[in-house]
């Protein structure tokens, strides 16, 4: 693996995420990434406190409006999140917290796509043990976001080696 990190370290896009003063670069990049993922766990988090009770006037179906700017913030995330692995691979492929983060991400992509198939039935009144159900998937939802999020700071200050 260290071949490869000191290849992908080496590339152009890598030193020039990394170390250009352009605020087109590393900068821009990680504003990209915070603004997915406030997007992307923003609406995840409206919908699982919604199908929780709070805001309970507000239909789920009006909700599923948000669903495909969701979307675009989690590829838009998932994008600059790539750029900024390629600027410092060593630093995160090498830090169990960045498997974690991925973990927790992956989670919470499937459990949205589970709530986003059932949320369509819940506003019936015969759902009511798919209510139950879709509540435990939400407050799940809810906790594994805020694991990605807070793994994905403590990155910053967990890692072991920065570059190879």
């Amino acid at each position: 693996m260290h071949t490869f990190f000191v290849w992908l370290e080496s590339t152009g896009f890598s030193i020039w995420v990394r170390e250009s003063p352009s605020l087109l670069a590393f900068p821009a990049i990680l504003c990209l990434h915070t603004i997915g993922m406030g997007i992307v766990a923003g609406i995840n988090g409206a919908i699982g406190l919604r199908i929780l009770g709070v805001g309970s006037a507000v239909p789920l179906a009006e909700m599923k409006r948000f669903l495909p700017a969701m979307w675009f913030g989690f590829w838009l995330n998932a994008a600059s999140g790539v750029a900024l692995l390629i600027a410092y691979p060593t630093k995160a492929l090498t830090n169990p917290v960045f498997y974690l983060k991925l973990g927790l991400i992956a989670t919470a992509v499937l459990l949205a796509r589970s709530i986003e198939r059932t949320t369509s039935r819940i506003d019936d009144p015969a759902a009511g043990p798919l209510a139950g159900r879709v509540k435990i998937l939400a407050a799940a939802s809810l906790a594994s976001w805020a694991g990605a999020i807070t793994s994905g700071r403590l990155l910053a200050y967990t890692y072991t080696r920065l570059m190879s």
